[in-house]
């Protein structure tokens, strides 16, 4: 088949035959479209070899069902199937606004699935609408039509490889191309200058070394303009308004009009022409474009290759599951300065910047400030078919005054993880815990170059969920002294019309009420008799069994860490015990009426907070609820999305508080039953410092200076203090996991001392053993530590639980005890024994069993480090958590809640500007 350049040279545009001038030749924009169609397979065919299973995306976006709209969208449709791009059609109803339009182009900007978006015109909507603010809003890098006014800049600079080119000009140069003429250095008229052909026309041409002149409807003399044009390109909108007479001979002509004028001939009484006279025009024009089947076809065919286009780009910088993520280079001073000057020589990146980073979309992160933001739950189901990342815990020796840092090692394993191996890596960690301690335990998540910033942010109120949690313990609290007081001054009837009020004739009794008449197995709450009121209403509660106090330190925040959706959590609230009638029987939430408040209370505390690392790595700072009372564990919420984020080759490290036997053990047999997860590896972390007060070294109280023997190097020490280590790793393994130790270091460390730790740990069962120096260097402390996970990630392994729930209940304790304390046996003192019958009796037998005891010890006395033996662990108290879906037991002299300290951490702490 000859091309047009080819028949050109042969016919000539002005050569005549028999005294006659040739006709123009007609550029057909449907053989020319199709020859670009099957290049584009070509190409894409050449991108689903490189990316299997890769097809470019794109939405059409339209407003309201006018009749010519769905046929241009139409057309499109088939073109993109028939190419192969996966392309879909959005309609909105005429009734959309334009706030509603501009989030669904938000939610396709961020989809990474999605190359292209076209926002069809006009916008069909019964509701004022700005359509420049709305083509705007697409994203530049997927507005394949070219009409943002970022693309419409850089065209009209020349910029043309950093932009989109509105399709209609660009079919157009396509065609001119067809014709064999060179642009540069012709005149060219463009008629017409709409943003959407006329104005892009006459860039494109400019950029293409063109002498270009603008007409429109007001210029003077547009005939003899015209007439100068080795190039025309019409787009005024005006039917046959060029006329032949006016061309120069041999003239290249693009028309770009499409309009209807009456035909008798057609059935439909109308019929297409351009803004050419085309019969005059083909008479003098050397190449000429038809009306239909000119400029038309091009149009689309040129969305289809912008839309290849973008697809291209964007597989310039993707990598298969790799977030698109910048990272904070890190310079660590020598000598180190505080956490908080370290924290404050850093300004973190927007949490909006991050959540895009990290695939969340902006509908799915509620920002608190710049810096924090809260992630909404539909993220999870969004990402729910995502296949889940690996999943690390990291637990360590028994703590000691001196530190072992598992946070920081958590940390610090996931800015090494993401920032220097470039693996996708998610830090899940508990915020930390206020109240009259003010954050004893330390005022940042984290320490040196290894924590959470803001830190004043994480430490203080951050998202308000702590505030939550102690507001629905107060009302549970409040409620129960307020339920009291009526019953014991109002009458059965004054008591029953104040719990169920008569309106208009009627009562109307609540969700929680039903459920509770059920329970009491009332079948027909329209006619109560007496004897039945008085059932319902009369819980009879004895106000010295309340379990609640207004504390953080409750139940209350274990149910938030626990929960699964914002459904789970408001099931758990409800059959959270919260005190006992005077006989004995357990009163819920629900009996008292305020499930459904109290997980209004906590709608949003549900959500995990997003925060940063000091190296821009993302991290759920989420729930705290205590190991020594509680799980001690981050939520599964938390971990569940961080899994799916990061993808099947992406790490989500999270932490177990306390030492291995306690935190780890109820990560596994608590957490892990409700959550369903498996971990892949364990990471104990241990220090030198901490494993020679293990090894019988003097007693030291936090905040004091380090004694020299722990500063001077003592191998014999040491080498008594690995036994505890030895224990811990015994335990880890238990549960069946690969186990790598982290040994924080300190300055004061010798090469012989971690060369030890390194032996005996490995003797001891540990997969490696690795000396990290994550505090004083970030990241790149902790690279040995991320290259050994890694590793251990792909052994196999299976994980398994300490007990099986249909166990009996003391055996259960019995196991744990033995397993993971060393102890001889335990002693279920009476009050104990007759918990074990009565829960064994309601049937609670089969929930696991959280171990309150001390975390200063394997043991039940916090003064005996290493590794206690020869002991019996008494059983004061059981308590059933029927909400956390744990019982849980008291062992030793363990409080509920904890005590606070006498000297608290809010002595001479201030953190005004002045002091800061």
């Amino acid at each position: 088949m000859l091309s047009f350049a080819t028949l050109t040279l042969r016919l000539g545009s002005t050569g005549c035959r028999g005294g006659r001038r040739n006709l123009a030749i007609v550029v057909s924009g449907n053989k020319t479209s199709q020859l670009v169609r099957e290049k584009l397979k070509e190409d894409l065919d050449k991108m689903r070899g490189q990316f299997p299973g890769f097809r470019p995306g794109l939405v059409v976006l339209q407003v309201g069902d006018r009749e010519d709209s769905n046929l241009y969208i139409s057309m499109k449709l088939k073109a993109a199937a028939e190419i192969g791009i996966n392309a879909n059609h959005v309609r909105l109803p005429k009734t959309a606004t334009e706030d509603e339009v501009l989030r669904r182009i938000e939610e396709v900007n961020e989809n990474l699935e999605v190359h292209g978006l076209i926002v069809q015109l006009p916008l069909d909507s019964i509701n004022p609408m700005d359509t420049e603010k709305v083509t705007n809003a697409v994203a530049p890098e997927k507005d394949v039509d070219g009409l943002t006014s970022i693309n419409a800049g850089k065209l009209s600079r020349g910029d043309l490889g950093d932009c989109f080119i509105p399709c209609t000009p660009k079919g157009c140069m396509k065609l001119i191309s067809q014709t064999g003429m060179s642009v540069a250095g012709k005149n060219a008229v463009v008629i017409g200058r709409s943003k959407i052909v006329g104005a892009p026309m006459h860039d494109l041409l400019l950029w293409s070394h063109a002498t270009v002149t603008t007409c429109h409807s007001k210029t003077t003399d547009l005939a003899a303009q015209v007439g100068r044009a080795d190039i025309l390109v019409v787009g005024a909108g005006k039917a046959e308004m060029v006329k032949g007479e006016w061309l120069k001979e041999g003239a290249v002509v693009i028309d770009c009009g499409i309009n209807h004028i009456p035909d008798d001939s057609k059935a439909n009484g109308m019929r297409v022409v351009g803004d050419v006279h085309y019969p005059s025009a083909k008479e003098k024009a050397g190449f000429i474009t038809p009306v239909p089947g000119g400029v038309g076809p091009m149009t689309v065919a040129m969305l289809m290759e912008n839309t290849v286009q973008s697809a291209k780009r964007f597989l310039k910088t993707y990598q298969p599951g790799k977030w698109n993520i910048s990272y904070t280079k890190l310079k660590p001073q020598k000598p180190q300065p505080s956490d908080t000057a370290i924290a404050h020589s850093f300004t973190p990146k927007t949490i909006g910047r991050l959540a895009r980073e990290v695939g969340l979309f902006s509908e799915e992160v509620e920002p608190y400030g710049t810096t924090r933001a809260k992630v909404r739950l539909e993220a999870l189901n969004r990402l729910k078919t995502q296949p889940d990342g690996k999943y690390l815990v990291v637990t360590g020796i028994t703590p000691t005054p001196l530190g072992e840092g598992t946070t920081t090692t958590t940390l610090g394993l996931a800015q090494a993880l993401g920032a220097h191996l470039h693996v996708n890596s998610f830090a899940c960690v508990r915020q930390p815990s206020r109240g009259s301690n003010f954050g004893v335990k330390g005022g940042a998540v984290g320490g040196g170059y290894s924590q959470v910033i803001p830190m004043e942010e994480v430490s203080l109120h951050l998202s308000s969920d702590t505030q939550a949690v102690m507001a629905a313990s107060s009302l549970v609290v409040d409620t129960i002294n307020a339920r009291v007081l009526s019953e014991s001054t109002q009458s059965d009837k004054a008591l029953f019309d104040w719990l169920v009020p008569l309106r208009d004739g009627h009562r109307k009794f609540s969700l929680s009420q039903l459920n509770r008449l059920k329970r009491l197995g009332i079948e027909k709450p329209e006619t109560l008799k007496p004897e039945e009121i008085y059932r319902f209403i009369r819980l009879d509660i004895d106000p010295e069994t309340k379990t609640l106090s207004g504390s953080v330190a409750s139940e209350m925040m274990a149910v938030l860490a626990l929960s699964t959706s914002l459904g789970d959590m408001t099931r758990r609230l409800a059959r959270m015990v919260v005190a006992y009638s005077r006989k004995g029987k357990p009163v819920t939430t629900e009996d008292l009426g305020i499930s459904g408040v109290l997980a209004t209370l906590m709608r949003d505390a549900v959500k995990p907070s997003l925060m940063q690392t000091m190296e821009g790595t993302p991290v759920f700072v989420h729930t705290c609820p205590l190991s020594d009372i509680a799980q001690g564990n981050s939520s599964i919420l938390a971990d569940q999305i961080a899994l799916k984020l990061v993808g099947p080759e992406g790490f989500v490290v999270t932490e177990a508080e306390g030492g291995a036997e306690l935190g780890m053990e109820k990560f596994f047999d608590i957490k892990c039953r409700s959550s369903g997860l498996h971990p892949d590896v364990v990471v104990m972390v241990a220090s030198v410092p901490a494993l020679k007060m293990h090894g019988g070294g003097p007693a030291v109280t936090a905040g004091s200076a380090m004694p020299k023997e722990y500063s001077a190097e003592n191998l014999t020490l040491l080498e008594n203090g690995c036994n505890h280590l030895k224990r811990q790793l015994e335990n880890a393994r238990a549960f069946g996991l690969p186990v790598v130790v982290a040994i924080n270091t300190f300055s004061t460390d010798t090469d012989a001392e971690l060369g030890l730790v390194c032996e005996q740990a490995k003797l001891a069962g540990a997969l490696e053993a690795v000396p990290c120096s994550h505090w004083a260097e970030g990241g790149a402390g902790a690279v040995a530590l991320g290259q050994a996970v890694q590793r251990a990630a792909e052994t196999p392994h299976q994980m398994n639980f300490l007990y099986d729930l249909e166990m009996p209940i003391d055996d259960k304790i019995r196991a744990i005890a033995k397993s993971m304390y060393g102890a001889d046996d335990v002693e279920l003192l009476p009050q104990a024994q007759q918990k074990v019958a009565l829960f064994s009796k309601q049937g609670l037998g089969n929930l696991p069993i959280c171990m309150s005891k001390t975390h200063l010890s394997l043991s039940h006395d916090p003064e005996r480090k290493g590794v206690p033996t020869g002991f019996t662990l008494p059983i004061r108290d059981i308590h059933a958590n029927l909400g956390a879906g744990f019982l849980y037991t008291l062992v030793g002299t363990t409080s509920v809640p904890p005590q606070s300290p006498a000297f608290s951490c809010f002595h001479d702490n201030d953190f005004s500007t002045e002091s800061k």
